[in-house]
């Protein structure tokens, strides 16, 4: 069985560009859904899929966050070529810490971090299990039986896990510069969220430069916020932080 890989997607629904960035081993699937219902808001939403991800989990191993920031420096770039000069970004976990770190390089109108890392304790075991599920799923879905599936998997543990501290080290740069961060922010996290450390979302609230912020728990919602069970809400809050952003038209 062949896994078709994930694209990227393009949304045109309208004036107002977002670009949406998605989680650690994940897709553009991950924020499919809200950048569906920012559509029908009249947003045209954009969303890469980074070097390494929804394709065989050896190829993740061999990549990092460079990487990652240049598929989503090219995905500002796409809006730009567009017509786009008036941008808004959010992102999911890994996108999250991308989220903010395009508005610490970039001028754009507002910034939606979505379940962002802020401190690496205890992280690199959670993202060593996150990979070996995706890895496991992976196969499974190429139709691998489970004695092949063991097989790859007691193969793939030994590979160098440089691109799990590469996430150590993205994460550590993004909070050391939260305080570069001046524009308006919505912050959100989920209050069932076991990946992540639960105070990442107030580091973020208390340590951005942003007079504009504000910060939102989800009760009934996991570290995959997006598709959790206050998806409708969260689409609905971030539709509303957009709609009073400064857009010019």
């Amino acid at each position: 069985m062949r896994v078709v890989p994930p694209k990227s997607f393009t949304f045109e629904g309208g004036n107002r560009a977002v670009l949406l960035l998605h989680g650690f081993t994940g897709s553009s699937a991950d924020v499919r859904m809200m950048g569906r219902f920012l559509e029908k808001k009249g947003y045209t939403v954009h969303a890469p899929v980074y070097k390494g991800h929804g394709v065989p989990p050896e190829e993740l191993m061999e990549t990092d966050y460079h990487d990652w920031w240049e598929d989503v420096k090219a995905g500002i770039e796409e809006l730009k070529e567009r017509g786009f000069d008036q941008i808004a970004v959010g992102g999911l976990s890994l996108g999250g810490l991308m989220a903010l770190r395009v508005a610490h390089h970039y001028d754009v109108l507002g910034v939606i971090p979505m379940s962002a890392p802020m401190t690496t304790f205890n992280n690199a075991d959670k993202l060593y299990g996150d990979v070996i599920n995706y890895a496991k799923e992976f196969k499974r879905l190429e139709g691998k039986d489970q004695d092949q599936i063991d097989k790859e998997i007691m193969e793939f543990r030994q590979l160098p896990t440089d691109t799990l501290h590469s996430v150590n080290r993205l994460i550590r740069e993004v909070a050391e510069g939260l305080d570069m961060v001046h524009v308006p922010a919505m912050i959100v996290q989920g209050e069932k969220d076991d990946m992540i450390a639960e105070d990442s979302a107030n580091i973020i609230y208390e340590e951005i430069s942003s007079e504009d912020k504000q910060i939102k728990w989800y009760p009934d919602s996991p570290h995959v916020i997006t598709l959790g069970n206050d998806r409708d809400e969260l689409n609905e809050d971030v539709y509303q932080f957009l709609d009073g952003l400064n857009w010019s038209k």
